[in-house]
């Protein structure tokens, strides 16, 4: 490959390719290793490895494309994402380059993701720390990262509250004594809290 032209675009660090022959591709320093984009110039021959090398960082580049069209909509986690882009048709290891760039630079982050999905899921749920824990770690979010986001949120969000508002819920729903019971713990609530939320309803009632 003879590179006739390479231009930096607005986008940051992204750098336009354009071959002697064939199809033009985007390019980032991150995703080369034994290249430079320094080192890159009109009439500049690669050959073997370093060709290849270069041609993987062109496909790496256009899995990021497509990525940050996902993420201009919404925040995504790591793991969905990389589900959606393998869908799509993109090779794994170009897609994992991609998101690890994208993570490198905080545009793409699980914690952030976390946050916004447990804000929304409020909404129209009243779920206790384990369920919720629960829920992101089967949409590929580490226990960690979890652990420490449904944390942060119950320091805003009252979980004794959320409690006494799902134990209400499924009064209205006809449930009783030990299905009530049996429908908190499985939303996530400790046996302790359901108890003291019994208590509280019952008191204003």
């Amino acid at each position: 490959m003879v590179i006739k032209s390479i231009v930096p675009v607005s986008y940051k660090g992204m750098y336009k390719i354009q071959p002697e022959e064939g199809s033009a591709f985007y390019t980032r320093n991150f995703y080369l290793s034994s290249i430079k984009i320094e080192f890159i110039e009109p009439g500049t021959e690669f050959t073997g490895e370093t060709e290849d090398e270069l041609l993987d960082s062109g496909l790496c580049a256009a899995v990021e494309f497509k990525a940050v069209q996902y993420l201009a909509r919404a925040e995504q986690c790591r793991f969905k994402l990389l589900q959606k882009l393998i869908q799509k048709g993109y090779e794994k290891k170009y897609a994992d380059c991609a998101l690890s760039y994208l993570e490198s630079v905080n545009y793409l982050s699980d914690a952030r993701f976390s946050r916004a999905w447990l804000n929304g899921r409020k909404i129209n749920h009243y779920e206790g720390s384990s369920k919720l824990i629960s829920e992101l770690m089967s949409r590929g979010i580490s226990k960690e990262v979890a652990c420490a986001a449904v944390d942060d949120f119950f320091e805003e969000n009252d979980e004794l509250d959320f409690c006494c508002k799902a134990y209400q819920k499924f009064c209205k729903n006809g449930k009783s004594d030990e299905k009530l019971i049996q429908s908190l713990l499985n939303s996530g609530f400790s046996y302790k809290m359901i108890k003291e939320a019994k208590k509280i309803v019952l008191q204003t009632q």
